[in-house]
C-alpha cells in the first residue's frame, strides 16, 4: 500500500502545498522559559539591517555570531493539546536535547488564527532567533512574519505552501499525491461507487483545501461512479480543529444524506468525530483520513475507520528545527533543493518554487486496521 502511495507521489505534478493536519485547543509548553530573554538583541538588529539591504529571503544573511547555546528556536503550533502537536513536541524537544539548543513549542489557547498571531508576536518581541510555524491561516500571519524576518529572525513553516513570508516551507509530500491517495483508499473501501463527503478544519487552511481538491480531482479522473455531495462543493463541512465540532457537523451531514457511503477528513480531529457520528447513527459509512494512530485505533478495530494516512509530526517538528538551526549556523542551504535533514523521509528533499520555496520530502505513512498496533502515538 505504501508503494502505491509513493508511486502516486512520483507521478504527481510537483505543484505542492502540504500537509495538514491537525489539532485543537491548547496550553503553552516549553523546554525552557523564554520570558527571561531580552527584547531583541543588538545583534538581531544588525542582522535585520543586513537582511533588509540584501533581501530578507536570502537564507545566507541569517547567519548569527552567537554561540548555539544562546539561540532560542520557537515552534508555534495550531495548539498544543491535540495528540498531533503533542507528538510534534517530542521531535522538537529531541532536537533541542541532541544539539544543546534552547527550543520551545507554544500554541494559542484557542485554535484560531487571531490567537496564533498573538503567540507569534510574543515570540518576536521576546527576541527569539528562529520561528517555525504551522499556520492556522497563513494569510493572517503574513504581517507578523514579515516583521520577524525584517528583525533578522529565521522563519520556517510547515503546511503552508502559499505563505509568502517564510524562508522555506517544509512538507512531507505533495498535496496532490496525498489527496489522490486518500481518494484511492476511500474508493477501495466504497467499491468505487456511491456518494461521499469531505471535511477540513477551515477553508483558510491551505493544505487541507489542497488535499480536499486533490481528492475530488482524483475521483473525477478515476472513479466516475462516485459523487461528492452538495454539488461538489468543497468542503462538505468544517471541523474548526475540534473533534466535538467534527462530530456535530458530521451528524448533520449524515442525517441530511442517508445514502452517504463515504466520508474523508484531513484534520486530525475530523475522522474520530465523523466515526463517532457514524456509530451513533448506526450507519454503514466508510471513513478515511488523517490523524494519529492511537486516536484512530478504537474506530479502526471496530471497522468504522478504514484507513489512516499521515506523516509523523515528531519528524516534521524535528526537521523544521534542523533547517532553522542550519540557517542560523550559516550552513550552505542555497535554494534548498536536495536539502538533507538527516531524518528518514527527509534525506534529499526536492524543491518546488511557487509562492514560496517549498521543500518536499517522501515521508508518507498508510496505516490499516492490521497495522495500527505497530504505532504508539
Amino acid at each position: 500500500m505504501k508503494k502505491k502511495l509513493m508511486s502516486i507521489a512520483l507521478a504527481a505534478v510537483m505543484s505542492v502545498g502540504l500537509l495538514a493536519g491537525c489539532g485543537s485547543s491548547s496550553s503553552a509548553t516549553s523546554s525552557t522559559d523564554v520570558s527571561t530573554k531580552e527584547a531583541v538583541s543588538s545583534e538581531a538588529g544588525s542582522a535585520a539591517t543586513t537582511a533588509s539591504s540584501s533581501g530578507v529571503f536570502d537564507a545566507s544573511k541569517y547567519k548569527t555570531k552567537k554561540d548555539k547555546s544562546e539561540w532560542t528556536i520557537a515552534v508555534v503550533t495550531k495548539d498544543n493539546t491535540a495528540a498531533w502537536f503533542k507528538r510534534m513536541k517530542i521531535g522538537v524537544d529531541k532536537f533541542g536535547k541532541e544539539n544543546s539548543i534552547n527550543v520551545i513549542q507554544k500554541g494559542p489557547a484557542n485554535a484560531d488564527a487571531a490567537s496564533q498571531v498573538e503567540v507569534v508576536d510574543q515570540m518576536i518581541d521576546q527576541g527569539v532567533d528562529a520561528i517555525c510555524v504551522v499556520p492556522i491561516d497563513p494569510g493572517a500571519l503574513e504581517s507578523s512574519l514579515k516583521r520577524a524576518m525584517d528583525a533578522g529572525i529565521v522563519v520556517v513553516s510547515h503546511e503552508a505552501s502559499n505563505l509568502k513570508n517564510t524562508l522555506f516551507d517544509i512538507e512531507a509530500f505533495t498535496a496532490d499525491a496525498f489527496g489522490a491517495a486518500i481518494m484511492d483508499e476511500l474508493a477501495k473501501a466504497m467499491g468505487e461507487e456511491g456518494k461521499y463527503g469531505e471535511m477540513v478544519a477551515y477553508t483558510t487552511s491551505t493544505t487541507h483545501m489542497e488535499y480536499a481538491n486533490a481528492q475530488l480531482k482524483q475521483q473525477k479522473a478515476k472513479y466516475p461512479k462516485m459523487q461528492l455531495i452538495n454539488g461538489e462543493k468543497i468542503p462538505t463541512a468544517e471541523s474548526e480543529e475540534s473533534m466535538d465540532t467534527a462530530y456535530q457537523r458530521a451528524k448533520e451531514v449524515l442525517k441530511a444524506n442517508p445514502d452517504l457511503k463515504g466520508f474523508t477528513g484531513v484534520a486530525s480531529t475530523d475522522c474520530p468525530g465523523i466515526a463517532k457520528a457514524v456509530e451513533e447513527l448506526g450507519l454503514d459509512v466508510h471513513v478515511v483520513g488523517v490523524g494519529t494512530p492511537n486516536e484512530f485505533k478504537p474506530y479502526m478495530k471496530k471497522g468504522t475507520i478504514d484507513t489512516l494516512l499521515l506523516w509523523d509530526p515528531e519528524l516534521s517538528g524535528y526537521v523544521m528545527c534542523k533547517l532553522a538551526s542550519d540557517i542560523l549556523a550559516g550552513e550552505d542551504i542555497g535554494d534548498g533543493d536536495g536539502y538533507n535533514a538527516g531524518i528518514d523521509g527527509y534525506e534529499s528533499m526536492s524543491l518546488n518554487k511557487g509562492t514560496n520555496r517549498t521543500l518536499i520530502g517522501n515521508a508518507e505513512l498508510v496505516i490499516t486496521p492490521d497495522t495500527v498496533d505497530n504505532y504508539d502515538f
